[in-house]
C-alpha cells in the first residue's frame, strides 16, 4: 500500500494558517455577542441554531474552496467569469462591508483592552491597529499572519472550553434540542442572524484566497483544500460549540446576562472576579484575529480590478487598518456603516456563491473536474437561506432612518 506523503513545515504551517484564517475571521465580537443573547433567550433551542449554521457553513465553504482552488481564480474572477462585471461589482461590496465591519473589529479589540487592563478604548484600538499593521510589514508577513491566527484561534478554544466547564451545562438537553427544538419557527431569526455573521462578505473567502495565493491550485491540491476547508468548518463548530454550551451552563441556572455586555457577564459569572479580564483576552483575540482576516481578504478581492492594487498588495491592507482604526479612534462607531455593511454581507454571498455553484459545471473554468452532486445540493440550500438573511437585513436600513 502506498503511503500518502508527509506534508512538510511549510506546507503544515500553510494547512492550520487557511484553516484558522477562516475559523478566527468567523468568530469576532459580534459573534460573541450574538451567542450570548440568544442562548439566554432561547436556551438548549439554541443548539438547533447553533447545528443550522454549522451545515450552512459547509455547503458554503466547501463549494467556495474547491472551486476557487480547481480553477486558480479568486472569487471575484470566477464571478467575472459567469457574468462580466459581476465579480467587480461584487469585490467592491465585499470591500466595502469589510472596511466597514473592520470598524467593529477595531472598536471590539479596544473593548477587551479595557476589560483586562482597564485603558481607554481608544487605546486598545489603536494598539489593535498597529500590531496588525506589524503583521503585514514584517518580513514573511504571510507566515507570521497564519502563525498569529493559529495561536489566538487555538487560545480562543481553550478559554472557552474552560468556561464551559466551570460552568457545567445540561450537555443531554442541548443535544436534545439539537434536532427538536421547542418552538422551532421563533428560530428563524437567530438562524439568519448567526449565517449572515459568521459566513457572509469576506468570511468564506478567507482560507481559499490565502490557499490560492500560497499556489494549492489544480485538482492535485484538491486533497489538500478539502482537507483544510473540513478541518476549519470543524474549528469553526467546536468553537460555536463551546461558546454555546459555556452560555448554556450560565443562564440554566437562572442567572441574569448584563444587557450591556452579554458575553462578558458570562465569564464574570462562571469564573467570578477575574471572569472580565479572561473574557478581555478572549474578545482582543476575537477581534485581532478578525481585523486580520478582513484587512487580507478584503484586499484580495481589489488584486484583480486594477494591476496596482496586485503589486502594491500590503499597502492596500495596511492602508485598510490605518482609516479603520482612525475613524474609530477619532470618530467612534459609526452605525450607519455597521448597518449598511450587514445589509450588504447579506446579500454578497447568496450572489457568489450562486456563481461558483454555476462556475463548478463549466470546462472553461474547472476543466474536466466534476464538482460532486451533494456539494451542489448542500450549497443551493446555503443560497437559498443567506439570500433571506440579506432580505431580512435590509430591514436594518430602515432602523436607520429612524434613529
Amino acid at each position: 500500500m502506498n503511503e500518502k506523503p508527509k506534508l512538510t513545515a511549510a506546507q503544515r504551517r500553510l494547512l492550520f494558517g487557511a484553516i484558522f484564517l477562516m475559523a478566527t475571521s468567523s468568530i469576532g465580537p459580534a459573534f460573541l455577542t450574538q451567542t450570548a443573547v440568544f442562548t439566554e433567550q432561547f436556551l438548549a433551542s439554541f443548539a438547533f441554531a447553533i447545528l443550522a449554521s454549522i451545515i450552512i457553513d459547509i455547503g458554503a465553504q466547501l463549494n467556495i474552496w474547491r472551486v476557487l482552488s480547481v480553477s486558480g481564480k479568486r472569487g471575484q474572477d470566477v464571478a467575472n467569469d459567469v457574468a462580466p462585471g459581476l465579480g467587480h461589482a461584487v469585490a467592491l461590496l465585499i470591500v466595502l462591508g469589510g472596511f466597514a465591519f473592520n470598524i467593529g473589529n477595531v472598536a471590539g479589540a479596544g473593548l477587551g483592552f479595557n476589560a483586562i487592563f482597564g485603558w481607554d478604548v481608544r487605546v486598545g484600538a489603536a494598539l489593535t491597529g498597529a500590531f496588525a499593521i506589524f503583521v503585514f510589514l514584517v518580513k514573511n508577513g504571510r507566515a507570521v499572519m497564519d502563525v498569529v491566527t493559529q495561536s489566538l484561534g487555538v487560545l480562543m478554544i481553550l478559554i472557552t472550553a474552560f468556561v464551559m466547564i466551570r460552568s457545567n451545562p445540561p450537555y443531554g438537553e442541548a443535544a436534545l434540542r439539537a434536532v427538536a427544538p421547542e418552538e422551532p419557527g421563533s428560530l428563524v431569526v437567530p438562524i439568519i442572524t448567526l449565517v449572515g455573521g459568521t459566513v457572509g462578505g469576506y468570511i468564506t473567502f478567507a482560507g481559499a484566497h490565502r490557499l490560492i495565493e500560497a499556489g494549492m491550485t489544480g485538482q492535485e491540491n484538491l486533497n489538500f483544500v478539502s482537507k483544510a476547508a473540513n478541518y476549519g468548518i470543524l474549528t469553526t463548530g467546536v468553537m460555536r460549540v463551546l461558546l454555546f454550551l459555556a452560555v448554556l451552563g450560565v443562564v440554566a441556572t437562572g442567572a441574569t446576562l448584563d444587557p450591556d455586555n452579554p458575553p462578558a457577564s458570562v465569564f464574570q459569572i462562571a469564573l467570578g472576579d477575574i471572569g472580565m479580564q479572561v473574557f478581555g483576552v478572549v474578545l482582543v483575540a476575537a477581534a485581532l484575529s478578525s481585523v486580520i482576516g478582513s484587512a487580507y481578504t478584503s484586499a484580495s478581492f481589489l488584486r484583480s480590478i486594477h494591476r496596482f492594487f496586485d503589486e502594491h498588495n500590503n499597502t492596500v491592507i495596511v492602508v485598510f487598518i490605518v482609516v479603520s482604526t482612525v475613524i474609530f479612534t477619532f470618530v467612534g462607531r459609526p452605525v450607519a456603516l455597521l448597518i449598511l455593511a450587514g445589509a450588504f454581507n447579506g446579500l454578497i454571498l447568496p450572489v457568489t456563491l450562486g456563481a461558483i455553484l454555476i462556475a463548478s459545471r463549466r470546462k472553461k473554468i474547472v476543466g474536466d473536474y466534476r464538482h460532486p452532486a451533494w456539494m451542489i445540493i448542500f450549497g443551493a440550500v446555503a443560497v437559498i437561506i443567506t439570500l433571506i438573511a440579506g432580505i431580512m437585513s435590509l430591514e436594518g436600513l430602515a432602523d436607520l432612518w429612524n434613529r
